[in-house]
């Protein structure tokens, strides 16, 4: 079968056979566009047909974006790496760190040893977590009455740090703030910063954090993984909440986020625009951890999350962006490959080596669907056979 032939099989046979509801695939090289595919619906009980021009919840796959912005206020000055951060964001200027709790119940806290600075922030080594990947968040939440992350609150963002900033890799809030940092020293809204200097510039019409009646029409809908197997369509659709979540608010379409990437892939220079210096691009993409670990991320929340080893058994690091491949995939990338994923299982990565980016997109909860993260597998292997062929 030829690898067009056999790349389309794959993702019409997972459609039809409802392992996801539907889904938006696409890749590009140096050279353009390599693949474009949709199949399936974006609601299994009412449709329509899912098309390139589908719009979705991209959750965490936002935060690359955020990362870029505040990436270009590093290179105007504006922003700095590795100065306290809680110079641009008081809040942050006294960090506490979650130690344990009382018998009572109430938590025991600490002042942190060291400051937070951007770079912690944007490689997830600053110490604040997720409730959905940490119990002690979520008895937190319930013993003080903060509101969970989950409701949109602002007060969400005040939770505790839960180890201190540099000690480790956890995932969690992070870029949240660093999007707080970018609306400090820009003077402006978090959404009117992303539309004025990345999404208007690259032509992205369809990407921002609240649809326009025509995108919500073209909006796919949430479908839950039951017990059995199967789907079932669901609704999530809160309001926006108090802050532009930085960490995971933006919507978008497979046509557009791979344009942002396309962006990345060629050095920060894109549809004639330079959004980026091409060494600050090079700088995004090395890692900046060390020989921290990220592990397992164990489920606090299985109804959100199921647990998430994408590359079991690769060692990877984290660039100010992404997550970075060790050692090459088993199904084509190379080593120092960029990647990530969004809540509902979205998932892209940036191959520099072998030129190549490429995005598949559905609806689905719980995160890590073992059934789409497979479909994923086979979608970036056929993209590389195209590359091949």
């Amino acid at each position: 079968m030829e690898p067009l032939t056999a790349l389309d099989a794959a993702l019409s046979r997972s459609a039809a056979a409802k392992e996801v509801p539907g889904v938006v695939a696409m890749a590009a090289t140096e050279a353009g566009i390599l693949y474009e595919g949709a199949y399936g619906q974006r609601d299994l009980v009412s449709g329509p047909t899912m098309t390139r021009d589908t719009v979705f919840r991209i959750a965490s796959m936002t935060k690359a974006v955020t990362s870029v912005a505040a990436m270009q206020l590093v290179e105007q000055g504006k922003l700095q790496l590795d100065e306290p951060i809680g110079n641009v964001l008081p809040e942050l200027a006294a960090p506490r760190v979650l130690e344990g709790f009382e018998s009572s119940g109430r938590p025991r806290l600490r002042p942190a040893r060291r400051p937070i600075t951007l770079r912690h922030l944007l490689t997830h080594t600053a110490g604040f977590g997720y409730e959905m990947w940490n119990s002690d968040l979520i008895r937190y939440v319930e013993g003080t009455g903060i509101p969970s992350f989950l409701t949109g609150k602002a007060a969400a963002l005040h939770a505790p740090l839960v180890f201190d900033p540099g000690d480790r890799w956890e995932y969690g809030i992070n870029i949240d703030w660093a999007g707080r940092a970018i609306e400090a020293v820009s003077g402006e809204p978090l959404n009117f910063y992303f539309a004025e200097h990345v999404f208007a510039p690259l032509g992205m019409t369809d990407t921002g954090f609240v649809p326009s009646a025509d995108q919500a029409s073209r909006l796919a809908r949430v479908h839950r993984r039951r017990s059995d197997g199967s789907l079932e369509p669901i609704t999530f659709d809160r309001p926006q909440g108090e802050f532009f979540s930085g960490g995971g608010g933006l919507l978008s379409t497979g046509r557009d986020y791979l344009t942002f990437l396309q962006m990345l892939l060629h050095g920060g220079r894109f549809n004639g625009v330079e959004l980026l210096r091409p060494e600050t691009v090079a700088l995004i993409g090395q890692n900046h951890i060390g020989d921290l670990k990220l592990g397992v991320m164990k489920t606090a929340m299985p109804e959100l999350s199921n647990d998430v080893d994408l590359f079991p058994g690769v060692r990877c690091g984290h660039g100010l962006a992404n997550v970075i491949n060790g050692q090459p995939g088993p199904n084509g990338r190379s080593a120092g490959t960029l990647t990530w994923a969004g809540l509902f299982n979205s998932y892209y990565w940036i191959d520099p080596q072998k030129r190549i980016t490429g995005v598949i997109l559905t609806q689905i909860l719980p995160f890590a669907d073992a059934s789409t993260v497979r479909l994923y597998g086979e979608f970036e292997r056929g993209v590389y056979d195209l590359l091949m062929n």
